[in-house]
């Protein structure tokens, strides 16, 4: 067992080391997210700057305008681990705190992930999902489904 364990970890470090080198490079990613389990479900329209640290950490703030009677915004900021997967292919695990008005201000926690893939030199599809767990007692979690495109500079 330990074995299996130490050739996995061998093979996800040697993807990493593998990637494209992304450090200090800045990437704009206007998206559109779906924002459930709030009672109807919310369009929200927005934009993030992604932030490369390192090859593999990355931070992402954002903010997005929720589309609802009761217009609203939602503001986040994330950090993210990136697991490159091929040329193309990044999938990352997501953490982050995020803050909003739906129905009144509260702030919470982003818990989630996503993927993605390179469509031309500067250009990415980006999708994901994650939960918001809110430090509100009296409004559910919501959860949000997000898709994308990133324009890497």
């Amino acid at each position: 067992m330990k074995k299996i364990i130490l050739a996995i970890a061998i093979m996800l470090c040697s993807t990493s080391i593998a990637s494209a080198q992304d450090a200090g490079k800045w990437a704009i990613v206007p998206k559109m997210s779906i924002y459930t389990n709030v009672g109807d479900a919310v369009v929200g329209l927005g934009a993030s700057g992604r932030y490369s640290i390192t090859d593999n950490w990355r931070i992402e703030p954002a903010i997005a305008a929720l589309l609802h009677r009761d217009c609203s915004i939602d503001v986040s900021c994330d950090a993210q681990y990136l697991f490159h997967i091929g040329d193309a292919w990044a999938i990352y695990p997501s953490v982050g705190l995020t803050t909003n008005d739906i129905g009144k201000w509260a702030v919470g926690l982003n818990v989630g992930g996503g993927f993605d893939f390179r469509v031309a030199n500067n250009w990415d599809i980006t999708a994901g999902l994650k939960w918001q767990p809110m430090f509100d007692d009296r409004r559910t979690n919501p959860v949000v489904i997000m898709v994308g495109g990133a324009y890497r500079f």
